[in-house]
């Protein structure tokens, strides 16, 4: 590679790894400000991180796992495609009020599967930009290498 080759690739990278970084940063920076507007506390018998406003990807997560546990003991351990096979067969055997009963309970389900598929958008959103910011920084310190060994090699093909 030559010197000038080098020098090109080294400020290229450099540059990858500014963009890297700071998109991963505002993308960080948005869904955190994103999930406070929403104002959502954990809730008090979640796992872990409990009372905490949900403005990251623990919290966001430790919400998302209580209203699976708030569903499942609202349907009594039931998920929602099983609550819909109970409700057609309850209605196939003539008892529309067991028919009904489960289908209220698949329609709460529905909501908290909702509530926790944007949650976990959120957990998954951090995890794509902490990625990139450490792209980023990988390379920053690749592009700040190259560019180092440049200037040490003063010109000489290598």
């Amino acid at each position: 590679m030559t010197t000038k080759l080098g020098k090109v690739t080294g400020i290229v990278t450099l540059v990858f790894g500014i963009l890297f970084v700071a998109t991963g940063a505002t993308a960080w920076f948005m869904v955190t400000s994103q999930l406070k507007e929403e104002n959502i506390t954990v809730s008090s018998d979640a796992s872990f991180a409990a009372g905490n406003q949900v403005s990251g990807p623990i919290s966001a997560f430790a919400q998302a796992e209580v209203i699976k546990k708030h569903a499942l003991a609202i349907s009594d351990g039931e998920t929602y495609a099983t609550l819909g096979t109970l409700a057609s067969e309850a209605e196939e055997a003539g008892d529309q009020e067991a028919a009904d009963a489960y289908s209220a309970q698949r329609n709460t389900l529905m909501n908290a599967s909702f509530l926790r598929s944007s949650l976990f958008t959120s957990v998954l959103a951090y995890g794509v930009a902490l990625f990139a910011i450490g792209v980023g920084v990988w390379m920053l310190l690749m592009g700040s290498t190259i560019m180092a060994e440049g200037r040490r090699n003063n010109g000489a093909r290598v």
